[in-house]
Formats: C-alpha cells, structure tokens, sequence
C-alpha cells in the first residue's frame, strides 16, 4: 500500500431486494429471502471478501415491509464474520437511553468491537401511529432535542463503568469491584436516569456513532457526536459543500475534521466495459414501473411529468414549494434531489433512472475503471471520505464491484489490500474515546480515602 495516500472507506446497505427500484425484479434476485439469515450470512461474508469497512441495515417501525430488527440480525452475523463491521440503525425518538447503550454493548462485545450504532431521530410520521412514547411524531426540531439528550445519556451510560479493575478474581469467587461502578444521576428535559449501566464499558469505549441526516440539525448533531456520516449528495459540487460545511463545524466541539468519516451514497452499476454497464442500467430501467415511477418524481412538481416525454428536460420552473405542514421524516433529502436537477439540468429518463437506483444518492454506471475514476475523484476532491455502497441487484452487483472495483482501487493504492486492525474504529482511522469521567472519579476515590484516612487519625 502506499504511503501518504487517502484510502477510500466503503460500507454497504444490505438489502436483500437490491437498491434499485426495479431490481427485485431481475432474474438473479431473490427477494423471497429478505428474512433468511443464511442470505445475510452470504453477503456479509462476500462483503467482509471485499474488505469492507462494514456493513449497515436500516430499520424503521412502520409500513408493511418485511425487515428483521437490527440487534438479533447483527448478532447473528457476529457469529460468522471476524472482521467486518456491524452498524445498525436504532431511532433516538422511540427507544430508551439505557435499553439501547446495554444491547449496543453487548453487540460491541459479542462482535469483538465492531459495533456501530446509526442514529436517526424518525423515518417517517407513521412510526408515531404505532408507539405511544410521545403521542405522536414529534416535529423536526424536536425530534432532534430528544436526540441530541439520548446521545449524550447514553455515552454516559457507557462511562458509568471504570476499565481499571473492574473485575477482582481469586480462588472462590469472582466479583466487581464497585469503586469503578458509578452512577450517572442524568437530569435533563426529556431523560432522568441514574445508572450506572449493568454492562461494562464497551471493547471500543462506543460503538462508532453514525449520523444520517444532512438537514441543518442533522449536520449539527453529526458534528457533535458523530463519527461517520451516511449522506446523500448526488453532485460533486454539492458534496464539496457538504463536506467543507459539515467538517469546519468540528472545532466548536473541540474535534478535529479526521474525526468524522463522510460517505455518501452509491448506487454504482458496474461492467467490464461501459457498454456492458450501460446494458444492465437499460435492462433494469425495463423493469420498472415507470408508470409508478413518474408519480413518484412528480410529487416535487406543479405539473404531471407523465405528460412530457423521457427525453424533455426537468421542467425545474415548476418545482412546487414545499409545505411545511407535510415535514416529516428524512427532511433535507427533498432539497438533495432538487439540487442535482437544478446543477445538472437532467432530463425527466435521467431523473427517474436516478431516483430508481439510488432513493435519493448518486448513481453512476460505468465500467469497473470509470467506477474507480469517479470514487477516486470525489476522494481527492474533497467529496467524500468514501462511501456507502448501494447495490442495485443483489448479491451480482455488489460481488461485480468486490471483484472488479476492489483490485482497481487497490492497484491504485487507495484502498487497504488486508484488514490492519481487529475493530471497527481500526478500519475507520478512529480513535478510541477516552473515559470522561475516569478523572472525575478518579479524584472522588483519592478525596474519599484522604476522608477516611484523615478520620482515622
């Protein structure tokens, strides 16, 4: 591997029906085993192959579409993977501080250290008609409070336990040595909670702390807690400004910008040449309900874009204004659609084509070369730390680009050749965070014994 080179971090999103709109559709998809663990085991172990930083599954609490809940799907595949990492994404608006700090730990240790929480405040307002903890889904600047409060209770709740001595053994028994066992008396305006956490510490002190939000309070929140971002730029230009944005916001929380690893999404289709890219890109544009499709894209639009041909220009003087009283759920990926079309001036086949493969991230076909280029550019042009990996056909897709893309990146010496390190914080370049309160407490336990021995004297 080079010296004084960037690597390039890759995570994928698994999702058993591929990423694209009409993927589910192809005929090497098997969509019928989104809830078979032997599947997931399948893809973890190609992406682990790949050497990949990680792995990620989305959940959310409503709809009727078949998911298995993070922490028992990512425990399964601790089992059966040694390296990759494991993230999955738990909503600060419907759980408990505590309740999500002891299963991120215990994931944390059953893993080894490879844990990764990805922290949203709500999917949508219909996750609220189905949990009573707010009556409701509640409004943006909100949702964001109640986060902001759950993150920092719960790193606490992490540093409630000592690393030092916390474990005394001798000949009969084994037992904790509560000196290194602290309560966190947490009072704040939405959680009170004393602690301490009936787990210890966790092998990576956290979990590493990743953020999906790019609204403003998404960017704030990620710039005071979090370690990767998971966004959605679909230009180049757009990510420059997202990355230099979100980064030079770190200083006010005494961070530094190598704290915080920016992977947008990326939903590449790849080919031995770009023909043979572009072949698949058509074949998969086949498979879509178009019909679907437009409806779906003219929701941002005065006008029906039925109603014009696929090869007219987005009509972008018709983009209708947003009404604030149907805000909910991802916010800012609205205005990521719309900023792509107004750069790029796109037509209405290549809005749709993009909105089916990626869901609101770039989407680039090409061969396993251009691929390469264009990671590299946006690696070197200060778009991304690397990115999250969206395959459009699963498993093809994502075992193309392990097979191709990988070794390009590699040759190019932008990319690791052999896991370095055993936890995830090691593939990430992340350090691990140090004890808060191991100084506080320190000085209460020396206080205490100069007490007690002033008192005996």
């Amino acid at each position: 591997m080079s010296s004084g080179k960037k690597n390039v971090h890759l995570n994928v999103f698994v999702r058993i029906t591929g990423h694209h709109a009409g993927g589910w559709k192809h005929p090497d998809a098997e969509p019928h085993r989104d809830l078979d663990i032997d599947k997931y085991v399948e893809l973890a172990q190609l992406a682990e192959r790949g050497l990949l930083d990680s792995l990620f599954t989305a959940d959310n609490y409503s709809g009727t579409g078949r998911r298995l809940e993070p922490f028992t799907l990512l425990s399964a595949l601790a089992a059966v993977t040694k390296h990759i990492g494991l993230i999955g994404t738990v909503s600060t608006t419907y759980n408990d501080p505590f309740h999500v700090a002891r299963k991120f730990a215990s994931l944390d240790f059953l893993s080894k250290g490879r844990a990764g929480w990805n922290i949203v405040t709500g999917h949508s307002p219909a996750d609220g008609d189905n949990i009573t903890k707010w009556d409701g889904y509640p409004e943006t600047e909100k949702r964001y409070d109640i986060g902001d409060e759950f993150v920092e209770v719960t790193k606490q709740l992490w540093d409630s336990w000592d690393e030092e001595g916390i474990q005394i053994h001798d000949e009969h028994e084994l037992r904790v040595d509560r000196d290194h066992i602290h309560e966190i008396d947490f009072q704040g305006n939405y959680y009170h909670i004393k602690g301490p956490l009936n787990i210890p510490r966790p092998p990576q002190g956290y979990p590493v702390l990743v953020q999906a939000g790019s609204s403003e309070k998404g960017k704030e929140l990620a710039a005071k807690h979090g370690e990767v971002i998971f966004t959605a730029q679909q230009t180049l230009g757009a990510a420059q400004e997202f990355y230099t944005d979100v980064k030079s916001r770190l200083s006010k929380y005494g961070r530094s910008p190598d704290e915080l690893v920016i992977m947008p999404g990326l939903g590449a289709i790849v080919g031995e040449t770009e023909a043979e890219a572009r072949e698949l890109e058509e074949e998969l544009f086949s498979l879509l309900n178009q019909e679907q499709a437009l409806k779906q894209a003219s929701r941002f639009f005065a006008v029906d874009l039925s109603e014009y041909s696929l090869d007219d220009p987005v009509p972008i003087d018709k983009i209708k204004p947003e009404d604030p009283r149907k805000q909910g759920g991802i916010t800012s990926r609205r205005e990521v659609v719309l900023d792509a079309v107004r750069r790029e001036k796109t037509t209405i086949r290549q809005f749709i084509n993009r909105s089916a493969g990626g869901h609101g991230h770039i989407t680039f076909t090409g061969s396993y070369i251009q691929v390469a280029d264009f990671i590299e550019k946006w690696l070197r042009e200060g778009g991304a730390d690397g990115f999250n990996l969206l395959p459009q056909v699963v498993p093809n897709n994502l075992e193309t680009f392990i097979n191709k893309v990988i070794p390009e990146l590699q040759n190019r010496g932008i990319y690791r050749t052999a896991y370095e390190g055993t936890t995830l914080r090691d593939h990430l370049g992340l350090a691990r965070p140090a004890n808060r309160n191991r100084e506080l407490w320190t000085a209460s336990r020396q206080s205490s014994k100069s007490t007690y021995s002033d008192a005996a004297h």
